[in-house]
C-alpha cells in the first residue's frame, strides 16, 4: 500500500457528514417541489442523458482524490489481485442476478398488490438495469472516505469500464429475456470520458505542475481542496433530490417499495465482498473499496438505458431514479460500517 500520509483530524464536514446529507436530502426535495423551474432548467443541461452540471460537481469531488495517485506506482496493483478478483466476481457474477431475484421476491410477489399492475415487469427491468452496471466516478469518493488504496480503486474502475462495454448488453438481455438490448453507447462513452478520462488527465497534469514547484505545494493543495470535495458531494445531493422532488411527493409509497430491494442489494453485495476479502486475507485498504465498488451502481447509464428502452414515464425509469436517490445515503452507511469494523477485519481486539 502506498502511503497517503498521516490522517488529519476530522473537520466539521467529515464529523457531521450524515447530518449534512440528511439536511441536503430534505432541502433538495423541498426546493424541487416548491421551485421546480430552476431545477428543470439545470436538469435540461445535458448531452446524451449526461447532466453537465452534475458532471462538473463530480469533477470537483474526484479530482482532489486523483491528485493523490502516483501513476508510477500503478504496477503495484498486481499485489492486490485477490481484491480485484473479488470485486469482478461480485459485479459481474452476483449483483445483476441477485437483483433479479430480489426484484421477483419483493416487486413481483410481496409488493405486487400495492403497485400498479401494468408496471410490475417494468419496475423489475429498471432494477436489473441498475444492477448490471458498476459505478464509476462516485466510488472514488467512497474509497477516499474509507482510506482505500487509490491505485487499486482507479485500476478497478478502469477494468469495470472496459468489461461494461462488452458485458452490459448480454447480461441485461439475458435477465430481461430480450433478444437484443439497445445500449445507449453515446451515454456510456461520454460518461467514461467525462467521469474518468478527463479528470485523470487534469489531475495528473496538475500533480506534475505542483510537484515541479515542490512537494509541499501538493500537500497544501490537497489540504485546501479537501472540503471542496464534500461541498460538491452535498451540492450534487441537493440537485439529484431536487430533480426528482415532484416524483417523490407524487409517488412516495412506490418509491419506498422500490427502495427496499435496492437497499438490500447494496448491503448484501458489499457485505459479501467484504467477507470474501477477509477470507482471502486481503488488506483492509483494498477490501473497503472492493466492497463499495461491488455495491454501488452506474446510475447515469441505468437511467439512460431505461428511458431509451421503456420510455421516460415508465416504471423502469422510475426504478433507476430510486437508485439515484438512495445511492449517497446508503453508500455512506456502508462506508461507516467498513470504517468502524476495521479492527475486527484485521483481527484486533
Amino acid at each position: 500500500m502506498s502511503s497517503q500520509g498521516d490522517k488529519a483530524p476530522m473537520g466539521l464536514f467529515e464529523r457531521y457528514l450524515t447530518l449534512w446529507v440528511a439536511l441536503c436530502i430534505v432541502a433538495g426535495m423541498a426546493l424541487g417541489h416548491w421551485l421546480p423551474g430552476p431545477f428543470q432548467a439545470i436538469g435540461k443541461m445535458e448531452v446524451s442523458q449526461v447532466n453537465l452540471p452534475v458532471a462538473v460537481l463530480i469533477w470537483l469531488m474526484i479530482i482532489p482524490m486523483l491528485l493523490k495517485i502516483d501513476f508510477g506506482e500503478l504496477h503495484r496493483v498486481k499485489e492486490h489481485w485477490r481484491g480485484v478478483g473479488v470485486t469482478l466476481f461480485i459485479n459481474w457474477a452476483v449483483k445483476p442476478f441477485s437483483m433479479a431475484l430480489l426484484g421477483w421476491l419483493f416487486v413481483s410477489t410481496l409488493f405486487r398488490p400495492y403497485l400498479p399492475a401494468g408496471q410490475i415487469d417494468s419496475y423489475i427491468a429498471g432494477l436489473i438495469l441498475l444492477a448490471a452496471a458498476p459505478c464509476t466516478a462516485m466510488v472514488f469518493v467512497w474509497s477516499n472516505l474509507c482510506e482505500g488504496e487509490p491505485h487499486f480503486t482507479l485500476s478497478q474502475v478502469a477494468l469495470n469500464d472496459a468489461i461494461m462495454v462488452v458485458a452490459f448488453a448480454p447480461i441485461v438481455g439475458l435477465l430481461l429475456g430480450l433478444s437484443s438490448i439497445t445500449v445507449p453507447w453515446d451515454t456510456l462513452f461520454l460518461s467514461v470520458v467525462l467521469y474518468i478520462v478527463v479528470p485523470v488527465i487534469i489531475s495528473q497534469l496538475w500533480r506534475r505542475m505542483l510537484l515541479a514547484t515542490g512537494p509541499q505545494a501538493l500537500a497544501n493543495t490537497l489540504k485546501t481542496l479537501g472540503p471542496l470535495s464534500l461541498v460538491a458531494l452535498l451540492t450534487t445531493l441537493v440537485l439529484l433530490f431536487g430533480f426528482q422532488g415532484e416524483q417523490i411527493v407524487a409517488q412516495p409509497l412506490v418509491i419506498l417499495m422500490l427502495a427496499v430491494p435496492i437497499t438490500i442489494q447494496v448491503y448484501f453485495n458489499s457485505g459479501l465482498a467484504y467477507l470474501l476479502n477477509k477470507k482471502l486475507g486481503v488488506a483492509h485498504c483494498v477490501a473497503g473499496p472492493s466492497a463499495l465498488i461491488g455495491a454501488s451502481n452506474f446510475f447515469e447509464l441505468a437511467v439512460a438505458a431505461a428511458i431509451s428502452l421503456f420510455g421516460f414515464q415508465s416504471g423502469a425509469a422510475l426504478a433507476t431514479v430510486v437508485g439515484v436517490l438512495i445511492e449517497v445515503p446508503v453508500m455512506l452507511s456502508v462506508v461507516r460500517i467498513v470504517n468502524s469494523s476495521k479492527g475486527w477485519y484485521e483481527g484486533k481486539a
